[in-house]
């Protein structure tokens, strides 16, 4: 079923409309961020009920009974660990043959829609301000560079980022499609609206799925800010067409990183903040992924900190 901004950010815009004053902590100071920069999940529950899909509102109001109930569910249930441990090199990097894996698709066979969630407060779809998806250079694989007047390079370790669409109620691939995929850079920044970073649109693209319904973008791991688990945004759509011209989104969801390779990525240099971010946070309370701890977001993750990542996702629409 397909939505239009107009209704699903209807919560948003009003949020985040609200006086920057009203977005303090108790103490009448700023939240996480740099001054005047408020995160997401820093304002508050009316805010997280604005931003949040129904199914999500309604999770948080039936009770953390319930919550645990769904956590609890989660364990050994659609998804599959590997097991396998990460060793440190003596280049001081670290290796991994394997991480936490899973997909839409259940352990029977049967594909799961993907959860809907938040598009959060930094799109750049046309729903919170800026528009990116209607500018010349955002169909594109390689999303680690600035397009247009800036042409910088967010920095960190590679990341190779593949999502499969497939249809529900057919199984089947879905050629065609578009997925607009973005995310925060290395600091925990988003272009187009961090203050540091307003003159760049790096960590941003489109790709049309191909024959086998998948796109594939190369990126950076994102960083791991505070109050969230570590994840990547993505909207899927018709057509390229619709995801240029603000046409009609068929789905918006997030992927969830696996700790696994957080955890080395995280070890590395530039990545020092997330370290003590992601001690604060997990999958159970992060108030995106909390309700079910992301069994059907998190991806399949391959790779180590010296070549590089791979992420893989089946997301059923």
């Amino acid at each position: 079923m397909t939505t239009r901004r107009n209704d699903r950010h209807a919560a948003l815009t009003d949020a985040v409309t609200r006086r920057e004053s009203d977005w303090v902590d108790a103490d009448g100071n700023w939240a996480h961020g740099e001054a005047g920069e408020i995160h997401d999940h820093d304002r508050g529950l009316l805010y997280d009920l604005g931003t949040m899909n129904r199914r999500r509102a309604l999770g948080l109001l039936g009770g953390v009974g319930a919550l645990a109930a769904l956590a609890a569910c989660s364990t050994g249930t659609g998804t599959t660990a590997t097991g396998s441990s990460t060793s440190t090199t003596s280049s001081g990097t670290s290796s991994s043959s394997g991480s936490s894996s899973t997909s839409s698709a259940s352990a029977d066979g049967t594909l799961t829609e993907v959860p809907d969630e938040t598009g959060g407060p930094y799109p750049a779809d046309g729903s919170n301000g800026v528009n990116v998806l209607d500018d010349s250079g955002i169909v594109r694989s390689d999303i680690r560079s600035s397009f247009g007047s800036s042409t910088t390079t967010a920095a960190g370790v590679p990341l190779t980022i593949k999502l499969t669409v497939r249809d529900t109620s057919t199984g089947a691939v879905k050629t065609g499609a578009a997925v607009y995929l973005w995310h925060c850079d290395r600091e925990g920044q988003y272009s187009l609206y961090s203050r540091a970073v307003t003159g760049e649109n790096y960590l941003r693209g489109v790709q049309e799925t191909d024959a086998t319904g998948t796109v594939t973008f190369t990126s950076i791991f994102p960083a791991c800010y505070s109050g969230r688990w570590p994840h990547i945004h993505f909207e899927v759509y018709s057509s390229v067409a619709d995801a240029t011209s603000s046409g009609p989104i068929v789905k918006t969801s997030q992927i969830a990183l696996p700790q696994e390779a957080c955890d080395a990525v995280y070890a590395t240099d530039g990545y020092s903040a997330s370290v003590g971010n992601l001690s604060q946070v997990t999958l159970q309370r992060d108030n995106v992924f909390g309700n079910d701890a992301g069994i059907h977001q998190i991806a399949t993750m391959s790779g180590n900190t010296s070549s590089g990542y791979t992420s893989a996702l089946t997301v059923g629409v």
